[in-house]
């Protein structure tokens, strides 16, 4: 990151405390592309380096705001259909290539697709207006996002409390983070769903 970026980032933060956080995470879950992950990393970091925050409340701030930011993208989603997705992509410049791969996942692993989102680049921002459009059940939406949202804010902003004073090389680690995390869980969704589908068979 750029030190004006950082240099600014640190300044909001520093001047809306908790607020910083949750207008940064409520907008990028809703689906819009703001920093909210480096904003999450950055208020652990100074939570750490300056006592400003704590980072208990950066964890509950930060898991409340991602949670609602999913649920309103979920609901534009759900109302305005394919038509005002499709609009949102041209404003957002998602690739066609992102969204049939998010396509796809919700097709194949259905509401584990709302839960390991946030650990893959991209997909985080438009899973929730997507579930909509494909009109996942609420419930389950809403029950995946939550535990979602608990596991990723937890797992970024102890990274950002215990390891910000190496602030750059995180950010790196971080990135391959998301990208391995969500492998895994794809990797564990589809060994626990063949052994579920096995046991059905089986009772049948």
């Amino acid at each position: 990151m750029g030190h004006e970026v950082f240099e600014y980032l640190r300044s909001f933060i520093v001047h809306y405390g908790y607020w910083a956080v949750a207008l940064a995470l409520l907008c990028e879950n809703a689906g819009i592309p703001v920093p909210g992950e480096t904003t999450l990393l950055l208020a652990s970091f100074l939570a750490y380096s300056e006592h400003r925050l704590h980072l208990g409340w950066i964890i509950v701030v930060g898991t409340c705001a991602a949670a609602l930011g999913d649920n309103l993208g979920y609901l534009l989603g759900h109302y305005g259909g394919r038509p005002l997705f499709e609009r949102y992509q041209k404003i957002s410049r998602i690739s066609k290539e992102a969204l049939e791969r998010g396509e796809r996942l919700f097709e194949r692993y259905g509401s584990f697709t709302v839960f390991f989102a946030r650990f893959i680049f991209g997909l985080r921002i438009f899973a929730g207006p997507l579930a909509g459009v494909l009109r996942m059940r609420w419930k389950s939406f809403v029950l995946f996002n939550l535990m979602g949202a608990v596991l990723w804010v937890t797992v970024i902003s102890f990274a950002g409390y215990f390891f910000g004073k190496h602030w750059d090389e995180l950010e790196h680690v971080v990135g391959r983070f998301n990208l391995v995390a969500g492998v895994v869980v794809v990797a564990l969704i589809v060994f626990f769903w063949r052994k579920h589908r096995g046991a059905t068979a089986k009772n049948h």
